[in-house]
């Protein structure tokens, strides 16, 4: 086997890349010239690390990502996320390739929500539309009626006859928080972020003391209690544009640490404060977002591998409910 053949099989069999790296190779011009060789485009999370973000074509949410995955001309879309964000691309870009760059790089809220459990859910409940929130796994969205992103679930679900049963899946509590602020009675799988369950009132509460004029500001994911003492509720694009657009010069930020990156890059002059977790560790950062590295992207790039692979009769269901997502997202102007 060459080299370049021993280093996928290396990829494929470990799914991780443990390949090493010459200390002198300057990652940063490798990725730029790999992008350019390649035609390739990066679309990074914003929970991805800092370095990652910084040599990505284009930083978002879910939303924002399936969107520019939608319409890139690019030949290979290297997704530095997780996995179901990487199958999003690959669902809506049949003839692309889609590489991640960790494999393991899952989602414990998509884990969650078995495919083969939610079906029998599902089949209870006949005379209910699905409406799924995209951090699940392909065999979710192919169950699904919608897909939706925090960023639109509320104009999706008030797009529909109030009189619609609806089951919404996995996040009980992006659901609970939706069914309260459009004043419907959705029924809700038992799904959560493990990271958005973990922060403490009691916590942010301190820090609320010790800076009384700091905003608090928390995405929907987060449990009722800690959204009940939030300024502001919004998805991760939401809570970066309140910060810039606010007057305040202080925010807590009740979410996933990688996005404090972003908002300091565009608000050098204010105070980010990380809510704090309800223990010692560092909970708040996502363990799946951050097993991509930047070493890992190159490698990806270099190799072209790990590439996400799909049934072609599960990628024809899975995209129906995100393509209409898209659709009244476009509508709605979001």
């Amino acid at each position: 086997m060459t080299d370049i053949n021993i280093a996928k099989a290396n990829i494929e069999t470990t799914g991780f890349l443990d390949i090493e790296i010459d200390a002198n190779i300057d990652l940063f011009a490798e990725i730029e010239r790999l992008k350019k060789e390649k035609n390739a485009i990066i679309l990074a999370h914003y929970y991805q690390e800092p370095d990652i973000q910084d040599v990505a074509d284009f930083i978002g949410d879910s939303l924002g990502l399936a969107q520019q995955a939608e319409k890139t001309n690019a030949e290979i879309i290297v997704f530095a996320g997780v996995h179901f964000m990487a199958e999003t691309a690959k669902i809506l870009n049949p003839g692309k390739k889609v590489l991640l760059p960790d494999m393991k790089a899952g989602c414990s809220l998509s884990d969650s929500a078995p495919p083969a459990l939610f079906k029998i859910f599902k089949e209870k409940h006949p005379d209910h539309l699905v409406i799924t929130y995209i951090n699940c796994s392909a065999g979710m969205k192919a169950l699904s009626d919608i897909i939706c992103t925090s960023s639109n679930a509320e104009k999706i679900i008030e797009s529909l006859p109030k009189e619609q049963k609806i089951i919404f899946a996995p996040d009980k509590n992006l659901g609970a928080y939706l069914n309260k602020i459009t004043g419907r009675n959705m029924l809700l799988w038992n799904g959560a972020c493990m990271v958005h369950e973990i922060f403490s009132l009691a916590k942010i509460t301190k820090l609320k003391i010790r800076h009384p004029k700091a905003k608090v500001i928390a995405h929907p994911e987060c449990e009722d209690a800690v959204l009940a003492v939030a300024d502001y509720i919004g998805s991760t694009t939401g809570l970066l544009k309140y910060s810039l657009a606010s007057e305040a010069e202080e925010f807590i930020v009740v979410t996933e640490t990688g996005i404090l990156h972003q908002m300091q890059k565009s608000n050098p002059a204010k105070t980010f404060i990380p809510a704090p977790p309800n223990n010692n560790c560092a909970c708040n950062d996502c363990p799946h977002m951050k097993l991509n590295t930047l070493e890992k992207l190159y490698l990806c790039m270099e190799y072209e591998t790990p590439e996400i692979t799909m049934d072609e009769q599960l990628r024809l269901a899975a995209a129906k409910p995100i393509e209409r997502m898209l659709h009244i997202s476009k509508q709605y102007g979001l």
